[in-house]
């Protein structure tokens, strides 16, 4: 199986819904007051959920590290430190998630696939080889993240959409609420 990786230039990376992808601007402006790169910068953790066009777009912050996403897991995993393009480093992932201390992030609603990129960036300005395209069941989804070592192997955040217990999807909703999806540690 190959793994496809995305990366930042240093900044945070976005995963927004494919049907608003055109309504993000990154550095090239937004459609607020505030540069839409601003916005994903403003999210201070692991993980965040903010509004793009009407849709929740989730913003994979704290660290520009190379992403990519397990479908199997509803995981992104992100190397910090270690060899991501080794199959070894794709293969440590079930010990450190076994291990992992997870903090309680927001909650998103996904109604269809998500694309990720360097949220400097904008869309129709990107290389093929520059964003990752995400299938992930429609449904409401608690986020959850990890920051983990393992020996001197790997260093890695790990992000991962667990199904919510919530209430049914509501067609319009939008879950980014003024915290900005803000972790907590789970217990």
């Amino acid at each position: 199986m190959s793994i496809e990786w995305v990366e930042s230039g240093g900044g945070p990376l976005i995963a927004i819904p494919e049907s608003v992808l055109g309504r993000w601007f990154g550095v090239f402006g937004g459609t607020t007051d505030v540069e839409d790169y601003d916005r994903a910068c403003a999210i201070d953790d692991y993980v965040g959920v903010i509004d793009v066009g009407g849709k929740s777009a989730l913003v994979l912050a704290d660290q520009p590290a190379v992403t990519t996403f397990l479908p199997e897991a509803r995981m992104f995993v992100r190397a910090v430190a270690g060899d991501a393009e080794d199959d070894e480093f794709i293969a440590l992932v079930p010990s450190v998630v076994a291990e992992a201390r997870w903090e309680s992030g927001p909650e998103i609603v996904v109604q269809e696939p998500l694309v990720v990129f360097d949220s400097a960036g904008q869309f129709a300005r990107l290389e093929e080889d520059e964003f990752i395209r995400v299938d992930i069941s429609p449904g409401r989804y608690r986020v959850r993240a990890a920051e983990e070592e393992w020996g001197d192997a790997a260093e890695m955040i790990l992000v991962q959409l667990e199904p919510s217990r919530s209430c049914s999807l509501d067609s319009g909703e939008v879950l980014a609420g003024g915290d900005h999806g803000q972790m907590e540690e789970d217990d």
